[in-house]
């Protein structure tokens, strides 16, 4: 069964990424040397611990198979085990990319998920 995995970013930096052919990460994702992604049941808790209240994101859908042995699954938050990737995103492993707008209540709204 093909692994998705889902990256929360900035729709700028991600034009920008999309001109420039590759991802190579947004701020943390440089500073701590590989690019958070999270699974499914992992986006909602990252988007409220990590982007609470932010406009003009997008979620990103990543078929982690085509990704190869850089992308690993770490300990991280109380030892859950969250997909990291060592190395850029090739946009030809995207599988698609949608708005994550803001819903009336601050938090923002998903769209259905793939596990």
């Amino acid at each position: 069964m093909p692994v998705t995995i889902y990256k929360i970013v900035p729709r700028e930096l991600w034009q920008n990424a999309k001109l420039a052919g590759v991802f190579r990460g947004a701020p943390i994702d440089l500073a701590d040397g590989f690019i958070h992604f999270s699974t499914a049941p992992q986006a909602v808790d990252t988007a409220r611990l990590h982007f609470a209240g932010v406009e003009n994101l997008l979620l990103v859908a990543v078929d982690g198979d085509k990704l190869g042995a850089g992308l690993l699954f770490e300990p991280s938050r109380g030892g859950a085990m969250f997909p990291h990737l060592y190395g850029e995103l090739p946009l030809s492993a995207v599988l698609w990319e949608k708005p994550l707008p803001l819903g009336s209540d601050g938090l923002h709204v998903f769209p259905e998920l793939a596990p």
